[in-house]
């Protein structure tokens, strides 16, 4: 079981289509697994079967806190969000991490925000992962569904914001069946972790505390990622991951122009960026810098460039109508030049 990272609470965010298991799951980690003290954040009680029996204890405000057999915690967020983690500050080091249910939340980019840039969360708290709970024999319904001009899949855009899959109900369909599934879900997410389940019972030390949402987890990639490969032949999938490499130094006023511009003007498109990066007159320090829209973290590695290690730019994108060609050739333009100095 991991540690928590400098001394933070982590938080892993749960998203998924509707009878995808999420409540089997949350029910899972309430009652009948006893290794982990997690406190389960719902949005409202009536998703999980709570045993009538059980005495809410009480925080400084109204807020239900409801205590399990196994030693967790559920807690009904039914205000702010951030009221809720604050109250639950003074308490946070009795688990080994916090779930965030999302009940009909395609989008966590407001929770990662949240949790990110408010001083009160982030000196208490940091975001270990996005965790999407998929459907094995329905949720190709799901991805092939087509919306109206200007709407977004929201089973496709799940997909694309996770740093993990669990592909749930296995035992329903055929293995040719599951890797036509696999093999499209890679095509969307590439970086993301796909771990097989059923009935929700997932191995709860490949979902939490591993910081899945580290920038520096771009490190941990297959190489095969950033090989060119087919996209989708499905063509509801505008959702597609790219993953982009070269070698040599960035121009830093450049690159950060690039992204800039591309933020202008594709932030709503661009679900998740990540970035492992070498620049120009920067020694041996390696950066890296991962994004959720418009939002970017960015700062040095915690290992800096060994001395003969090679100098490879790493880029992953994640979004709506990306265009590799495109985005290859505005990066490399970014490349320092001896004639620029």
């Amino acid at each position: 079981m991991s540690t928590n990272k400098e001394g933070l609470t982590p938080i892993t965010v749960i998203t998924g289509f509707l009878g995808a298991g999420k409540t089997t799951f949350v029910n899972y980690i309430l009652k009948e697994q006893n290794e982990w003290k997690i406190c389960v954040l719902e949005n409202e009680f009536g998703e999980v079967s709570i045993d009538d029996g059980l005495v809410a204890e009480s925080l400084d405000a109204p807020e239900d806190l409801i205590t399990m057999d196994n030693g967790c915690v559920c807690c009904s967020v039914r205000g702010d969000l951030v009221r809720t983690l604050g109250q639950l500050t003074k308490r946070r080091k009795e688990f080994h991490a916090i779930l965030l249910e999302t009940t009909g939340l395609a989008d966590p980019a407001p929770i990662v925000y949240t949790v990110q840039t408010n001083s009160k969360m982030s000196e208490n708290y940091y975001i270990d992962s996005i965790v999407c709970l998929a459907d094995c024999k329905h949720v190709t319904a799901h991805l092939d569904e087509v919306k109206p001009e200007g709407n977004v899949n929201e089973a496709l855009q799940q997909v694309a914001f996770a740093d993990k899959i669990l592909l749930n109900k296995i035992d329903l369909v055929t293995p040719e069946e599951k890797k036509i599934l696999k093999d499209r879900l890679a095509t969307i997410n590439k970086f993301a972790t796909v771990i097989e389940t059923e009935k929700s019972r997932a191995p709860l030390e490949k979902i939490l505390g591993l910081n899945s949402f580290n920038m520096e987890s771009i490190l941990n990639y297959d190489p095969e990622f950033f090989e060119n490969y087919e996209t989708s032949k499905h063509n509801t999938d505008l959702v597609q991951s790219v993953g982009i490499k070269f070698q040599g130094n960035l121009h830093a006023q450049w690159f950060n122009m690039f992204m800039m511009d591309l933020l202008k003007e594709r932030a709503a498109d661009l679900y998740r960026t990540k970035g492992l990066l070498s620049f120009h007159g920067q020694g041996d320090t390696k950066f890296v810098f991962q994004g959720v829209h418009e939002q970017i973290n960015f700062g040095p590695a915690k290992e800096p460039w060994a001395k003969d290690e090679v100098r490879e730019n790493k880029f992953v994108f994640i979004g709506k109508d990306l265009n590799r060609e495109e985005l290859t050739k505005s990066l490399m333009e970014c490349l320092y030049k001896e004639e620029a100095k």
